[in-house]
């Protein structure tokens, strides 16, 4: 009677260590697959290229208008953002011109619109055509302060296309309003402040 009790138990226990043993293979292989199947998260590093130039505009013609431009390039697009004072209340013209020379005390030493295609002086994007410097139109509060903000395409910093790069051209702020008709300055007045993009870089 022992015997078949002994054997019995013999069997359970031989059983038992059996099913561990085979739980403890199937948890180390479900392991190993689960480490063989993690992928690291992998982190995209874009490398975009962005360039900024800031500048300083001085008064011209016996004014008391001062200010600061910044021009940033990023995917292909150009945001000039402007901010003035010392303006008299009212609309006021902004272009880019040729040269960035702004020794003038008038600013004439800054030339004519920058106009590298030879369009008619125009409101910019008109089908009859623009120069690549008319800016618009911008307006001082009665504090004499006045902001613009400006996109394009159109422009550049440094690339090297002459139809585009506005390395070493001026803005200049006018006394009086853009009336995009007018050739070839839209009769915007005297040249109120003046300053150059020259990178310093």
């Amino acid at each position: 009677m022992k015997k078949p009790i002994l054997f019995a138990l013999l069997l359970s226990l031989s059983f038992a260590i059996s099913c561990k043993n085979d739980k403890k293979e199937n948890t180390e292989a479900e392991g190993t697959t689960t480490e063989e199947n993690v992928v690291e998260p992998v982190e995209e590093t874009v490398n975009e290229d962005v360039k900024k130039i800031k500048i300083k505009l001085e008064p011209k013609s016996d004014s008391k208008v001062n200010g600061s431009a910044v021009f940033t390039e990023t995917e292909g697009k150009v945001t000039m953002v402007a901010v003035f004072d010392g303006l008299t209340p009212g609309t006021h013209a902004i272009h880019l011109h040729e040269k960035s020379d702004c020794s003038a005390p008038d600013g004439t030493s800054t030339g004519g619109h920058w106009n590298p295609t030879n369009e008619p002086h125009g409101k910019w994007g008109d089908v009859k055509g623009y120069h690549k410097g008319d800016i618009g139109n911008f307006e001082a509060d009665e504090n004499g302060n006045g902001t613009i903000t400006f996109s394009t395409d159109q422009w550049c910093i440094g690339c090297g296309d002459p139809n585009k790069d506005i390395l070493d051209k001026a803005v200049i702020v006018h006394q009086g309003a853009d009336d995009f008709t007018s050739q070839p300055t839209g009769d915007a007045g005297g040249r109120v402040s003046c300053g150059g993009i020259i990178n310093l870089e």
